[in-house]
């Protein structure tokens, strides 16, 4: 049973609608965000948005080896992967305020 008696539900409904306004503001903030990660003291940087959307990628020239490509390769993964775990941790303070009553039963009446 609900705490109190049974959920008023066009108040469930108000409270659903300005979480998901909410959410989707967020969201377009992240879209417009950008984030960088870097590799190799610098030689790498990447440039994601705070949805994870890679956006520019800068490579130095000292690390272009023509002998060594697969260097290469590897920093310029490692500077993605460091940019999208910056937009990870962007997205985690930015939704987790909206998100974490969800599980705790942010709206009433709702078993989440």
């Amino acid at each position: 049973m609900f705490p109190g008696g049974q959920p008023n539900m066009q108040q469930l409904l108000k409270q659903a609608q300005k979480m998901q306004e909410e959410l989707g503001k967020v969201q377009k903030e992240l879209a417009e965000t950008h984030v960088s990660g870097s590799a190799g003291g610098g030689l790498v940087e990447a440039t994601v948005t705070g949805s994870g959307e890679l956006v520019a990628l800068a490579i130095a020239p000292a690390a272009v080896d023509p002998e060594d490509t697969e260097t290469l390769a590897d920093l310029v993964l490692a500077a993605v992967r460091d940019a999208n775990a910056a937009a990870q941790k962007l997205q985690a303070e930015r939704m987790g305020p909206l998100t974490q009553g969800l599980g705790g039963g942010g709206i009433p009446g709702l078993p989440f």
